[in-house]
Order: structure tokens, then C-alpha cells, then sequence
């Protein structure tokens, strides 16, 4: 059982997927409170009655290029706490950029392909809930290797790099000296070396912000 019961809307075009999703988050324990096929139904049930999370496809009907994303920016701008978790089928970088334009956190992006790693959805959906920002690994991953090279990230080392993509994760350090196995001091070293080449103050969610400055370019 999750540590927190989520009431959640759920909304997305493909009802093969929007019922596996729902079967999903009923066994962690979790409560889909309405299911929607399109982005206005959303907007309408989530004004009505707002959840604690949203769950949405970028694309859906009527014209299944950006609705999706565009109503949950809608709902963050008219809710700034809610945590709304976004699903894209392909890595967009305008889409994950518009997204992450808010620096409030409860905000997450991911694969559909995630969804199948039952674990890594669920810990995703209860970091956005609690307030984190979670990008898809598989996302930061192709778009540092477009990126690399470009811009202020052209000054991190690879292995700050690294460090750079699990941030973005939405890992703490711990975490992350677990994952590359070093230890924490070296993490916050690495971290404050990112923050520093890419001048970023004190008065942001810097982490957050690292993975902004990358994804503007």
C-alpha cells in the first residue's frame, strides 16, 4: 500500500491504456476518481472536483497534437500545487520544456514505455505528488547526448553530466552516489560544480533550474 492514498484523474484517449493505467493505481491503492478521453473533459472534471494528482497524455482529441499538455498547464495555472504527471509517447524537447517552465515542483514527465516498470511509475507518481519533478531517464539521457555540446553544458564534465541526467530524475544525492557508486561528498561536490558553471543563484530550486538551463539551450 502507498504511503499516501492519491485521488487521481486519469486522461487519456487510448482505452486499452487508460484501463490498464487505472488497474494499476487501484492495486497500489490508489483512487481513480474519473477517467477521460479528451483534454476539455479533463479541464471540466478537475475544475469541478480537484484530485490530488492528474495524469494526462500530451496528445488527445480533437486535434491529438498538444491538448493534453495544454490542459495541464491550464490546470497548474489555475492550481499551482497539484501535481499533474504528464505521459508522451516520444521525446519532445518543446513539450518537456513548456512543461518544466514552473519551478514549483509536483510536476512529472514520462514515457509510456515507463509505465510497464510498475515500480519506477509508482515511486514517479509519489514524487510529483509530494511536491518533487521527475523527468523520464530515458528522456534526459537522448536529450544530453543531443545537447552535450552546446551552450553553458559544454563546460560540465561527463561525469558531472551524469550526476546532471539523475538529478533530473528527481534523485537526491544519496541516491545518486548509491547509483554511480561514489560517495555522497563526492555527489555534492559534483552538484555545487554543476550549479556554479552554470551560475545559477541561490534563491531557485536549483536543481530544477540545472536541468532548465539545459533543456533552453
Amino acid at each position: 500500500m502507498p504511503t499516501r492514498r492519491l485521488s487521481i484523474v486519469l486522461a487519456e484517449d487510448s482505452l486499452l491504456l487508460r484501463e490498464g493505467l487505472a488497474s494499476i493505481l487501484d492495486r497500489a491503492g490508489h483512487e481513480v476518481r474519473d477517467q477521460v478521453g479528451d483534454a476539455d473533459t479533463l479541464l471540466a472534471v478537475v475544475r469541478k472536483d480537484p484530485p490530488d494528482v492528474v495524469i494526462t497524455d500530451v496528445r488527445m482529441p480533437p486535434g491529438h497534437s498538444d491538448e493534453g499538455l495544454r490542459a495541464a498547464a491550464a490546470i497548474r495555472a489555475e492550481r499551482p500545487t497539484m501535481g499533474i504527471l504528464v505521459l508522451s509517447q516520444y521525446v519532445a524537447d518543446a513539450y518537456l520544456s513548456t512543461l518544466l517552465e514552473t519551478t514549483t515542483g509536483g510536476i512529472g514527465y514520462l514515457l509510456k514505455d515507463r509505465v510497464g516498470h510498475v515500480a519506477e511509475f509508482l515511486e514517479s507518481l509519489d514524487r510529483v505528488a509530494g511536491g518533487g519533478t521527475v523527468v523520464d531517464p530515458e528522456v534526459v539521457r537522448q536529450l544530453l547526448a543531443r545537447r552535450r555540446n552546446d551552450g553553458p553544458l559544454s563546460a560540465l564534465t561527463p561525469r558531472e553530466l551524469e550526476v546532471l541526467a539523475l538529478m533530473a530524475e528527481g534523485r537526491v544525492n544519496g541516491a545518486i552516489a548509491e547509483q554511480l557508486v561514489v560517495s555522497e561528498a563526492a555527489v555534492r561536490k559534483h552538484v555545487g560544480n554543476i550549479f556554479a558553471k552554470l551560475q545559477l543563484d541561490d534563491g531557485l530550486d536549483r536543481r530544477v533550474s540545472a536541468v532548465l538551463t539545459y533543456l533552453r539551450g
